[in-house]
């Protein structure tokens, strides 16, 4: 098992490379082993996916819940894991500073906070409030002894206000607050996705996931993405393929699913 700061020197190797890759992302132990075993280079969280293993939607998982979850996946594979964690936890700067810090404590070598409130009536921080709640979660990942990769996420395009401009303002003073990695979910197409890379000096993170929305790594790569992440989508597809198998069951009393599902000891050979 490689050391923590040898996982984050790697993970920060990658972002360096000359091609794209994908960061795929786990749901729990098992899912981890399996995407590793897969040969991905990289393993994330998602915070919708954890959620929905507690049975609750986004948004409503605490940060030890979160942190536990994320030590779980840890601890079950030898790649990096970076983690979503949604603003931080809370709205003051030092409640972002401070997850990040316990990000570091469950062995995570990289971390996202984005600008999105939670809240319906206010859904985004002004962006003098995110830049200073990334410049302190910049400062407790660089407080570390080894390499934390810092995300930051501008949520403009999820979050009712699809302004380009302003997403582009927001990744920038993320960068200049000395994010390591800028994203912003839900860019509606490529030319937009060329755009923020243009704008941008670090690493972009392309979320894939949204229908319509999920271009392929070769023609994010040429726009400029350096990692791909793929959000909750693997986790709802594993649930697709759990309903279609129950809703068969459960209405016709037949198990056509097993037809073309794993056998046991395939899935046991991800398995320690």
């Amino acid at each position: 098992m490689p050391s923590q700061a040898e996982k984050a020197i790697a993970f920060r190797a990658l972002h360096a490379a000359p091609q794209a890759f994908v960061i795929a992302n786990a749901w729990d132990a098992g899912s981890a082993r399996l995407l590793s075993g897969l040969g991905f280079k990289a393993l994330a969280t998602s915070s919708g996916a954890s959620a929905g293993v507690l049975g609750r939607r986004d948004g409503h998982v605490t940060r030890q819940e979160a942190l536990d979850h994320c030590r779980l996946i840890v601890e079950a594979t030898d790649l990096p894991v970076s983690a979503d964690l949604e603003k931080g936890f809370g709205d003051a700067p030092e409640d972002a500073a401070e997850t990040i810090r316990l990000a570091a404590g469950v062995g995570l070598v990289g971390a996202s906070i984005e600008d999105a409130t939670g809240d319906a009536g206010r859904p985004l921080f002004d962006l003098p409030t995110a830049r200073v709640r990334i410049e302190a979660a910049v400062a407790a990942a660089r407080a570390q002894a080894f390499p934390f990769t810092l995300t930051a996420r501008s949520e403009n395009f999820l979050r009712g206000n699809p302004d380009l401009a302003d997403t582009i303002a927001r990744l920038r003073a993320f960068e200049a607050a000395g994010a390591d990695v800028l994203m912003a979910p839900g860019l509606p197409d490529l030319d937009a996705v060329r755009a923020v890379c243009a704008a941008l000096g670090r690493p972009v993170n392309f979320m894939a996931g949204i229908k319509g929305k999920s271009f392929t790594v070769a023609a994010l790569a040429e726009a400029g993405v350096k990692r791909i992440s793929l959000a909750t989508s693997l986790y709802r597809a594993a649930m697709t393929g759990l309903l279609a198998a129950a809703r068969e069951v459960a209405g016709q009393g037949t198990f056509g699913y097993l037809d073309t599902t794993m056998a046991t000891p395939e899935l046991n050979a991800f398995m320690r």
